[in-house]
């Protein structure tokens, strides 16, 4: 009960470390802000654009942070996006991070904003759709950025709005995404000294939900191409069968987390995706390729993972004549939050959450490029969630699914939340150890 009691009364006040003279002008403009953004995510929902294709919705956003003043840079990782506000005074440098890019989904709800778009991906015919919440990311930062803009003459420190396309992936054969970004030098010459993201999630609306350290898992993709020797299906034995071996392959590739990792000390997940080969019902192929993904929390089982792959994959083939070839890449690392950083902006989520709260949240076994950032910059990445009204969470549909939908009056947490930290960070920056 005094728990509960002592959560209210904080969530009540503005947060302790951030100037209270600003609490009535940062709460009038959030509110005024309001419509505005939820017009830019309705048009962004209604025109989503695919990794590493974000033209529009850069130019939208590009021409927004210019409408407020702000120093802009455009064209980073093809279609990136830095505002950079400075304060009146001197201070710290802390950033703010959206994605903006969609999914190729077919939208399936009813919506008047619906996507109707079609697009090509990866030389398939697909349906795009904002299946992850990016648009509401993207709408949320640009109305950060107004909010914070009001604020100048009374900032000690620069805000970066980083803009980022492509998280869920560029195109095959390109590059993109938030690697790209810090390789083009998005932080070369505003480099902070600490950055923040959220992300939309299918919890209960408005609540703020996060944990220190690995929050979310590192990603890789595999392919293992496994060679035998073409022959006709009724006699094997003239050849090298490549079937027979990647089912072998596959039943043992699972068998490594659940037998030969101590997946006590941090989860890992092993799934195939894909398996292609073969042209015709009675002829044995020459190759069989197959694709999928591991995810790990833990850089040293990682590694040993991907090692025990390689060598199962030799050996099973080798053992029936076949060869194997095995390749992975690297998709995002761990999302993981600094436990300073994390323990630090705890009053300033539970200001922003207000009775919706801050809760903790499990390791989550998808991934995000964020954690590229978080290499560079102490960071912390939590979620926001916006289960529809009269909807149980767990009866929501999830990320990535063409019936997922945002609560829009979620959103107003999403943005108090990215002013609470920039704001409480450049009044009191964390002390952690900041990376070089």
């Amino acid at each position: 009960m005094l728990r509960t009691v002592f959560c209210v009364l904080l969530a009540s006040t503005f947060s302790a470390q951030a100037s209270t003279d600003l609490k009535p002008r940062t709460e009038t403009a959030i509110q005024k802000i309001q419509p505005e953004m939820l017009q830019w995510r309705r048009h962004f929902h209604q025109y989503p654009e695919l990794s590493n294709r974000e033209v529009n919705t850069a130019k939208k956003v590009a021409a927004h942070l210019k409408s407020l003043g702000l120093e802009v840079q455009t064209g980073i990782a093809h279609h990136g996006v830095l505002g950079v506000l400075k304060g009146a005074k001197p201070g710290p440098t802390v950033a703010l991070r959206a994605d903006m890019d969609a999914l190729p989904v077919t939208e399936q709800v009813d919506l008047p904003f619906a996507s109707k778009v079609r697009s090509t991906f990866n030389g398939q015919d697909v349906g795009v759709m904002h299946a992850c919440g990016h648009d509401a990311h993207t709408a949320m930062l640009m109305a950060t950025a107004s909010v914070l803009t009001e604020l100048r003459a009374e900032l000690a420190g620069t805000i970066l709005f980083v803009f980022q396309p492509a998280e869920e992936g560029p195109p095959a054969g390109e590059e993109g995404g938030a690697k790209l970004m810090l390789k083009e030098g998005v932080f070369a010459t505003y480099k902070p000294d600490a950055i923040f993201g959220l992300h939309v999630w299918p919890g209960p609306a408005g609540q703020l939900q996060v944990k220190s350290e690995g929050i979310m898992a590192a990603a890789d993709s595999f392919n293992i191409i496994v060679k035998g020797k073409q022959v006709h299906g009724s006699s094997p034995w003239r050849g090298v069968d490549p079937i027979a071996v990647t089912g072998q392959l596959i039943t043992a590739l699972h068998q490594i987390p659940a037998r030969q990792l101590d997946v006590t000390q941090a989860p890992a997940v092993l799934s195939v995706g894909q398996v292609h080969g073969g042209v015709r019902w009675n002829i044995i192929p020459d190759d069989v390729k197959l694709e999928g993904t591991i995810r790990t929390f833990d850089p040293q089982m990682r590694e040993q993972l991907l090692q025990k792959m390689q060598h199962t994959s030799e050996h099973i083939a080798a053992a029936s004549g076949a060869t194997a070839e095995f390749h992975n890449h690297s998709f995002a690392a761990v999302t993981w939050n600094d436990a300073t950083l994390t323990e630090w902006a705890m009053p300033s989520l539970r200001w922003a959450a207000g009775k919706a709260g801050v809760a903790p949240i499990k390791p989550i076994t998808a991934s995000e490029d964020f954690s590229f950032f978080q290499q560079e910059v102490p960071g912390v990445f939590f979620f926001l969630g916006i289960a529809p009204e009269n909807t149980p969470v767990e009866q929501t549909a999830p990320n990535h699914s063409p019936l997922f939908q945002v609560n829009e009056q979620a959103l107003e947490n999403g943005v108090r939340a990215l002013t609470a930290l920039a704001l409480d960070y450049l009044a009191n920056p964390a002390k952690t150890d900041k990376k070089d």
